[in-house]
């Protein structure tokens, strides 16, 4: 009893670490058009400004991986949980350009530390329960994505500013967390062997991260072009402009709370294997029948199809026989992480040469990817 009781506690310890990830992003996302108005960028300016983050996530992906093994999870995460809510006030805080540049470069080095170091410790947890729960921590965090943005828009209604904001998220985050904190894993899984700290990937970890990229491709795709693909090719009225959005955002939470009991009773490699073809399917209708509904359809499959990729994917990196938890999480993660910023450039440039639904066809065809990968790797029974 005692045992289930602390298994629980692990379970949840690292469920409230995610949810309040998911909770600084969103705070962070849902300023954006505040922060704009208040540096007076041009919305090139702002894109250009924005870059910041992904780079500071990118440049930081090997370095948290060696930190995570070298310094375990458990210390990395409690780091990465005090200064990624500390660095969204200094967001709130900023009063030029380049301090903004400056400040988004170290969001996402902690967004990045914060993510490896969770999802090392949600490794461990799901090895203890012996079956899939992965997808329910992520689904935890776009649960939190959700929360972030309801948050994020009463208190614009209220007229209240990013900083602060930002500082009451910031206070909330630390005293939750710092409660917390006691009851996460404070060992990480271990490869059988000991692994040096950086090690070339191998075959299994390369094709993990060429699945999660393919996923990413999409899951940027319509993060970025969603909307524009609705205004432009669908010609929906402006009310409606969103709906393929948020569709595709509510399946992509939803799926994730379903995912771990779908992977448990028919295998990771067969659930890769449909979300590939639900991906591809998805984009397809879209692409075929331009209308409110088919599209919305389509963007409906689409948000099914991603939901539980990347969760499946960092799991089975996780029990990465040749490299640590945390590194192989990091190259998975390098991989994965190239195709969320790749797709929507690709998106642009298709689109520039023969339209919008050319491009959405090319991403159609990358989504199946996933499904020829799954088939292509050697799992194990």
């Amino acid at each position: 009893m005692q045992a289930t009781r602390s298994l629980k506690a692990h379970r949840l310890a690292v469920a409230v670490f995610f949810f309040m990830a998911g909770l600084c992003f969103a705070s962070w996302a849902s300023r954006i058009p505040d922060i704009k108005l208040k540096l007076g960028l041009s919305d090139a300016g702002l894109g250009a400004v924005l870059f910041a983050l992904p780079i500071g996530l990118m440049l930081s992906l090997p370095l948290s991986g060696w930190a995570v093994t070298r310094f375990s999870s458990k210390t990395m995460v409690t780091i990465a949980a005090v200064g990624y809510p500390l660095i969204l006030i200094l967001i709130g805080a900023v009063t030029a350009t380049w301090q903004l540049v400056g400040v988004l470069f170290c969001f996402g080095i902690f967004g990045n530390l914060y993510n490896i170091s969770a999802n090392t410790q949600a490794v461990g947890v799901e090895s203890l329960y012996q079956r899939s729960i992965m997808a329910t921590f992520h689904g935890i965090w776009s649960l939190a994505g959700f929360s972030g943005a309801a948050i994020g828009t009463f208190l614009i209604a209220q007229e209240i500013t990013p900083l602060h904001h930002f500082l009451l998220i910031c206070i909330a985050s630390l005293v939750v967390v710092l409660l917390a904190q006691g009851y996460i894993l404070p060992k990480d899984t271990k490869p059988e062997k000991q692994q040096p700290l950086f090690v070339k990937p191998d075959a299994s970890i390369l094709k993990l991260g060429l699945i999660a990229f393919g996923c990413l491709v999409c899951e940027g795709t319509m993060f970025d072009w969603s909307g524009v693909y609705f205004q432009k090719v669908v010609k929906a009225p402006k009310e409606m402009v969103t709906l393929g959005y948020t569709v595709f955002m509510a399946t992509m939470a939803t799926g994730r709370f379903l995912g771990d009991r779908l992977v448990t009773r028919f295998g990771i490699q067969r659930m890769l294997q449909a979300s590939g073809i639900i991906i591809s399917s998805g984009l397809a209708i879209a692409v075929l029948f331009p209308a409110i509904t088919t599209a919305t359809f389509g963007f409906f499959l689409v948000g099914l199809g991603v939901s539980s990729v990347v969760p499946m994917v960092y799991s089975a990196a996780g029990k990465s026989k040749t490299m640590s938890p945390g590194v192989a999480l990091a190259a998975v993660s390098t991989i994965g992480f190239l195709g969320f910023l790749i797709g929507p450039p690709l998106i642009g440039f298709i689109a520039e040469l023969s339209g919008l639904r050319w491009s959405f066809t090319i991403i159609a065809i990358i989504g199946f990817s996933t499904t020829i990968m799954a088939t292509l790797m050697k799992w194990e029974r």
